[in-house]
C-alpha cells in the first residue's frame, strides 16, 4: 500500500521541516509547503489524504484556507492554533477542519491525531461513484440520502455533498441509533472521538454543520432534533 500523503502547511521553515522529518521516519509521503498560493496549487494537482495547516499565517489564513479546502474536496484537515486560542478552534471546526492540535506541537500528539484522522477518512480514498450508482446500505436523512458503504452523502438530484470524517461517524451512529436520545458524551463516545474537551461543545458545532446539509430548514430541525436539557434524536 502506497505512503499516505501528508502536506505541512505553515509560514515557519522550523516547524515545516521538523514535522515533515517526523511524519516521514513514521513512513509518510510529506510536503511541506508555506502558504496559501503552494498549497491551492499543489492540491489542484496532486491527490493528499491529510493537510496539517497552520491557522496564524501571513497573507490568506489557516481558516480561509479550510473552508476553501473543505468547499472543493473532502481531505483530511488537522488544524495547528495556539494553546489560548479556544475560538480558532471553534471557527476551525466551523469551517470543516476534523481536528486540531495547540502549539508548541507534541510531535508524538501530532502523530496520534494524524493516525485518528486517518483512521476515520479512509473510506474516503474510495474510487468516485457517479451519481445513481451508489451502493445499497443507504440512510435516508431528510432530503439526503447517507451511503454508509461509500462513506458519501448525496442530496435529493444524486450529487455529492462533501462531508468531514466525523460528519460522517455522526450520521453512523444517528443511522445505528434511530429514535433513541443520545446526549452529548454518548455521541463522542460512539464517533470515537473522546479527543475534545467536554467545555468546547465541538459536538454542538458539528451537528450545526449537519444540519445545514440534511436540513430543508436548518433554524428549525426536524431530521436531527434537539431535545432540551437531553441531547439530540434522529426520527
Amino acid at each position: 500500500m502506497d505512503a499516505a500523503h501528508i502536506v505541512v502547511c505553515d509560514d515557519e521553515p522550523d516547524i515545516r521541516d521538523i514535522v515533515a522529518e517526523y511524519l516521514e521516519r513514521h513512513g509518510y509521503a510529506v510536503t511541506p509547503v508555506d502558504g496559501g498560493p503552494a498549497l491551492r496549487e499543489l492540491a489542484n494537482a496532486r491527490h493528499i489524504d491529510a493537510i496539517i495547516l497552520d491557522i496564524r499565517m501571513p497573507g490568506e489564513d489557516g481558516l480561509s484556507l479550510a473552508r476553501y479546502l473543505r468547499e472543493r474536496s473532502d481531505v483530511a484537515i488537522l488544524m495547528l492554533t495556539g494553546s489560548a486560542d479556544t475560538i480558532d478552534r471553534v471557527v476551525g471546526l466551523e469551517m470543516g477542519a476534523d481536528d486540531y492540535i495547540a502549539k508548541p506541537v507534541d510531535l508524538r500528539e501530532l502523530l496520534a491525531r494524524l493516525k485518528a484522522v486517518l483512521r476515520r477518512t479512509s473510506g474516503r480514498a474510495r474510487p468516485e461513484m457517479k451519481a445513481g450508482t451508489h451502493g445499497t446500505q443507504q440512510v435516508q436523512f431528510g432530503r439526503c440520502s447517507f451511503d454508509r458503504e461509500a462513506h458519501k452523502l448525496f442530496d435529493e438530484d444524486g450529487i455529492e455533498i462533501a462531508i468531514t470524517a466525523m460528519e460522517f461517524q455522526l450520521l453512523k451512529v444517528f443511522a445505528d441509533h434511530r429514535g433513541r436520545v443520545l446526549n452529548r458524551d454518548q455521541l463522542l463516545e460512539l464517533a470515537h472521538d473522546r479527543g475534545w474537551d467536554p467545555f468546547d461543545r465541538s459536538i454542538d458545532i458539528r451537528i450545526s454543520r449537519l444540519r445545514k446539509k440534511i436540513e430543508i430548514d436548518p433554524s428549525k430541525p426536524e431530521v436531527i432534533r434537539t431535545i432540551r436539557g437531553v441531547g439530540y434524536l434522529y426520527s
